[in-house]
């Protein structure tokens, strides 16, 4: 289903299920439709782990504001790649006293108990992207992403097919417990087929992240693929390869409109998409149905917006939308 079709059906259920019967499903759609300027205004807070410049939580916070905007709600986004600082978001939120807060789980043991002093304050908190295994453990009512190891395994499983013999798996935030997953099902996928090794690099400093890449590669010829786990690392690795005049094919997981022309034009072989602007837009539209009528979207489970592929067989599918910023 194309994301437009996505949102639709999502803006669909928030009016219907808002209403509590048939009568009043026209009138809920023209609420939705305008906005939802006659609904009560609500306040909630985005708490992430997005570090600056990272286009990922661009394309989160795109889909949080446009669900924002379409549900009368004020959003106040806020984000830190240090866990301790981001429970202290976290925290704030919860002095602000907030109708609802959407939070990131990368290191669940710092930030985890932040959330979970929201939800003892009976602030409707959901999760996403980060944390899919943990978030349960804080009486948080809802997640929306994908489930990395398993993204990670499929990755694996493909790289395997690729014939890939040297994997290089970078991660780009030490102490992520996602990208942690990510790799070691990198390594699960390729069974046995070919060695997985794990680059620390600091994914706030892209240029030392080609450098650093740049001399690894120039240090082991052998490496045939390089997994990178973010867009813009992604796209230094690309560089780092001409520059060291190396043979080895580059992945990524996630996408932007950069990479997206990338892979258009055979520079990247293909990414694992999550669709960031749908976890973005769906963690917000879930509190708007929360205070509307106490409804939990995914029932207390996991809503997956991924995995999936796109390569040069869909690229121009996603394109356009991966450019407005919509994907």
């Amino acid at each position: 289903m194309k994301l437009g079709a996505i949102i639709g059906s999502v803006a669909l259920l928030s009016a219907c299920s808002s209403t509590g019967g048939a009568a009043k499903t026209e009138s809920s759609a023209a609420n939705v439709a305008s906005g939802g300027v006659d609904t009560p205004k609500m306040v909630v807070a985005m708490v992430t782990h997005g570090a600056p410049g990272d286009t990922f939580w661009d394309l989160v916070r795109k889909g949080a504001e446009d669900a924002a905007k379409k549900n009368n709600m004020e959003l106040r986004y806020s984000s830190d790649p240090q866990a301790p600082n981001q429970a202290n978001l976290v925290q704030a939120a919860i002095d602000a006293k907030v109708d609802g807060i959407v939070v990131t789980l990368p290191n669940a043991d710092a930030i985890g108990p932040a959330a979970k002093k929201a939800v003892d304050a009976k602030i409707p908190t959901v999760a996403l992207n980060a944390g899919m295994e943990e978030y349960k453990n804080y009486n948080i009512s809802g997640f929306f992403g994908q489930e990395e190891k398993v993204a990670g395994t499929q990755g694996g499983v493909r790289l395997a097919e690729d014939g890939a013999k040297h994997v290089l798996c970078v991660i780009h935030e030490q102490g992520n417990s996602s990208q942690e997953s990510r790799c070691a099902g990198v390594a699960e996928g390729l069974d046995g087929n070919g060695k997985v090794e794990i680059l620390y690099v600091n994914g706030q400093d892209l240029t030392s992240v080609q450098s650093t890449l740049k001399a690894k590669l120039a240090q082991e010829k052998n490496i045939d693929w390089i997994m990178s786990l973010q867009a813009s690392v992604a796209m230094r690795a690309v560089d780092a390869v001409d520059e060291a005049g190396a043979a080895a094919k580059v992945a990524t997981f996630d996408t932007n409109a950069e990479l997206v022309d990338a892979i258009a034009a055979n520079k990247i072989a293909w990414a694992i998409d999550q669709q960031p602007y749908l976890q973005g837009y769906m963690a917000i539209d879930s509190l708007w149905l929360a205070k509307r009528n106490g409804a939990t979207v995914g029932g207390g489970r996991p809503v997956y917006t991924g995995p999936s592929f796109v390569d040069s067989s869909n690229v121009e599918l996603i394109a356009e939308a991966a450019k407005a910023g919509l994907r």
